[in-house]
């Protein structure tokens, strides 16, 4: 990659990556806080495991929700660094 092309390389991957950290803070936010709080009395009428769903959202939906976008973003930006030559292999 040449050096002109460098900067405009890093922008937009910093583009990309901004783009997929909202989108995932979006559906962590919907996750814990709608699922959690939000939509409680409504999803506690589906029993998981014998618990109000509800209820185990917001005790350890929320925590499995982070965890699966946690390792949803380390496969996408693995997938963004070959992209943008930005890799360490």
């Amino acid at each position: 990659m040449s050096s002109q092309n460098r900067p405009e390389a890093a922008r937009a991957y910093w583009q990309e990556n901004l783009r997929l950290m909202l989108i995932l803070l979006a559906i962590w936010f919907f996750i814990s806080f709608g699922c959690g709080i939000l939509f409680v009395e409504q999803l506690n009428a589906i029993r998981f495991f014998g618990f109000p769903l509800g209820f185990w959202f917001a005790q350890q939906g929320s925590i499995f929700g982070f965890l699966g976008l946690i390792a949803f973003y380390v496969w996408k930006m693995n997938q963004l660094d070959r992209k943008h030559d930005f890799h360490e292999d």
